[in-house]
């Protein structure tokens, strides 16, 4: 499969990527036309990029008729160097080089979207919020916008208040960052308590979440839905009554764990191979265990599908068929 890297050499200077550079992976429809794009965060809480929300989700938007990319972005697996703004800004270059590349790919440059699972949804929502604020200093893309015609947040991550899930932002943002009591701390966190920063130029909404999520609690989708119509943004809120973070599309194969390729885990077996081969250290042994998100559940636990829930694509597909 093709791989789109996202940052020239010396553009990407995030120091504990080692050979990984940010990029995307391209499900197209082979029919001669063309289509609105949808572009693909896994979730992973700043920390991964997990396989189950890559092709599995690209390919029911291919069935919907969207040209798709799968977009693997900057991680902080070891809680070593903060995220920071650099995942926000790898998925605006990535918007712009769809955006540049349109006529190529078959895309409609004006129907080009993203959609954002957990911690992705974080990523999906600040290039809403702060669009307008990402510049690009390559001439290729510092005039093509990074403005999202229309996003699908998926069990989003979005507060850093009291429903918080904390683990995010101690990885996008330190892992001090809620023990810190400086100006510049409390800033920080303000800045990517995205419900906060929401305007009436933000592009169109389309927000799911369980009521009974285990992990980013539910209030994270009511706070930026309730941001979205007190600024005027169109958007639809969509909340199901059962079921646990991360499920994706659930259906049988997700929760047989057919997944594709685990290439989302690029930039993880990336630091593997730099622990192993001396470039970095690992005083706390952790190497081993780097990679267990990648690992199948046990054959004896049977994870249930919810198919009441696998139908949000198409109630996502009306909504974007509706702007």
């Amino acid at each position: 499969m093709e791989k789109i890297t996202l940052w020239q050499e010396g553009e990407y200077t995030y120091p504990l990527a080692f050979e990984f550079v940010p990029n995307m992976r391209p499900y197209l429809l082979d029919d001669g036309k063309t289509h609105p794009c949808v572009i693909v965060l896994p979730g992973g809480g700043y920390a991964v990029v997990v396989p189950p929300e890559s092709e599995h989700v690209a390919k029911a938007f291919n069935k919907l008729g969207y040209n798709c990319f799968v977009m693997t972005y900057t991680t902080n697996q070891m809680m070593r160097v903060p995220v920071g703004t650099q995942a926000m800004r790898d998925l605006a270059r990535a918007i712009r080089y769809v955006r540049k590349n349109s006529s190529e790919y078959l895309i409609d440059p004006d129907r080009i979207f993203v959609c954002g699972f957990s911690a992705a949804g974080h990523v999906c929502a600040s290039v809403c919020d702060y669009w307008d604020e990402i510049t690009d200093e390559n001439p290729e893309y510092k005039d093509i916008s990074c403005r999202p015609d229309a996003a699908i947040l998926s069990y989003p991550v979005i507060t850093s208040g009291e429903y918080a899930h904390k683990d995010s932002f101690r990885f996008l943002l330190g892992a001090d960052i809620y023990e810190r009591t400086d100006s510049e701390a409390k800033a920080l966190l303000d800045r990517f308590s995205l419900e906060k920063h929401v305007k009436n130029t933000n592009p169109p909404c389309f927000v799911w979440q369980t009521e009974t999520d285990d992990l980013v609690p539910v209030q994270n989708s009511y706070l930026y839905a309730e941001a979205l119509k007190a600024n005027g943004v169109r958007y639809e809120h969509k909340t199901f009554p059962q079921g646990p973070h991360g499920l994706s599309i659930p259906d049988d194969d997700w929760a047989k764990g057919r997944h594709g390729e685990p290439y989302t885990a690029e930039q993880s077996f990336a630091l593997v191979n730099a622990i192993r081969s001396g470039k970095l250290d690992d005083p706390d042994g952790n190497c081993d265990t780097l990679l267990a998100y990648l690992d199948p559940p046990p054959a004896d636990i049977r994870i249930p599908a919810f198919p009441e829930v696998c139908v949000w694509p198409d109630l996502a597909d009306a909504f974007l068929k509706s702007l």
